[in-house]
């Protein structure tokens, strides 16, 4: 059986349920076929580079697939027919990747970033607490 990987993008409004049962149909089409979904991931609700069907945004699911061509087949045409999604691309792989992908790993360093943002600068003192600057008021009464 060949490897595959089935990203489709799914409408902004829906909600995180709706878009996990879109995995699971997609999931139980490759099932039902004699196929089988080695790895689901959802990325997430992320913008888009333009607008597509009035969408500015989209939730983002990605498949790893291990299945014959004849299931991809099915699964396109099932995805085509489905109104929540408005774009998907399936590529055929030669190995699937180990461990998370590189946007799960790209999500994971954002989160960093947004913590140190939100109180975890140890060490790092904050603007106001800048030795070489006093507030603001002690600098306009000394340029009078």
């Amino acid at each position: 059986m060949a490897l595959y990987e089935h990203v489709f993008l799914a409408r902004q409004d829906l909600a995180q349920a709706q878009v996990d049962a879109l995995a699971e149909i997609a999931t139980k089409i490759v099932n039902d076929n004699e196929g089988r979904v080695v790895k689901t991931e959802n990325w997430g609700l992320r913008s888009l580079a333009y607008k597509i069907a009035k969408n500015r945004k989209a939730h983002y699911v990605m498949l790893e697939i291990d299945a014959p061509g004849s299931v991809i087949a099915e699964l396109e045409r099932q995805t085509q027919i489905n109104e929540d999604i408005i774009r998907y691309m399936t590529v055929k792989v030669d190995t699937l990747e180990e461990g998370p992908t590189v946007m799960m790993r790209k999500q994971d360093r954002d989160r960093e970033r947004r913590g140190d943002r939100e109180g975890g600068r140890e060490g790092r003192p904050d603007r106001g607490d800048r030795p070489d600057r006093g507030p603001r008021r002690d600098r306009e009464e000394g340029a009078e």
